[in-house]
């Protein structure tokens, strides 16, 4: 099981997707910080973001 921490990526928020692979949680977290944080999907498709973001992708405890 794989997670991340809106906090990691550098958002002021609690939130937390978990998935079994990396795609899920990545999927996920393009629509979190679509519908909570009024991201654009051009932002959330951007490779810099994309790869900022899969980079805090870890094991869940």
């Amino acid at each position: 099981m794989k997670e991340l921490r809106c906090r990691d990526v550098g958002f002021d928020c609690d939130g937390v997707v978990a998935g079994e692979t990396e795609y899920d949680v990545l999927s996920q977290a393009a629509s979190h910080a679509q519908e909570v944080h009024s991201m654009t999907e051009d932002q959330v498709n951007d490779p810099d973001f994309a790869s900022q973001v899969s980079t805090q992708v870890h094991d869940k405890p």
